[in-house]
């Protein structure tokens, strides 16, 4: 149960440092996918009266079939939208110290940019087009709609 008063929300848009690694956990078979994602941030030196870019690198966790879709969906350099919470886990190291981590354990993913060319191949590849029949040579007329309009539609 959620306390009223408080929020465990992470949003970030960046760009992924490798393509993300998928592995299955032995004991329940569920898929988990890593992988760390860059943000920038400008901001204005004025030492060196210049503006810098400071990248801030942060560790991405996705479970099941978000974990799924990371694999195969996600390359390194890929920018991304992403919904998460901040997850802390400790573990003992091979001297038995005690280590925590901070990671983003993400919920929701949305492909920003631009497709890459092989992306655009692989999918016309994937899907051909639809045939069309050869005896036909002419052109089906477009029967107007009742209610239908050529004019623009008003917003």
């Amino acid at each position: 149960m959620r306390d009223i008063n408080s929020l465990n929300k992470v949003t970030l848009i960046g760009r992924l440092g490798q393509k993300p690694e998928l592995r299955y956990l032995p004991q329940t078979e569920s898929a988990i996918a890593r992988f760390t994602l860059a943000t920038n941030e400008r901001y204005f030196n004025p030492s060196t009266n210049e503006s810098d870019i400071r990248t801030e690198w942060h560790r991405i966790v996705a479970w099941r079939k978000l974990a799924e879709f990371c694999e195969k969906y996600l390359t390194q350099g890929k920018q991304i939208y992403l919904e998460g919470k901040l997850r802390t886990r400790s573990w003992q190291d091979k001297e038995g110290n005690k280590r925590y981590t901070t990671e983003i354990e993400a919920q929701n993913i949305v492909l920003l940019g631009r497709r890459e060319e092989t992306e655009v191949q692989e999918e016309e590849q994937s899907y051909p087009e639809p045939s069309t029949p050869s005896d036909s040579s002419e052109e089906e007329e477009k029967v107007p709609v009742e209610g239908e309009e050529d004019d623009e539609v008003p917003f």
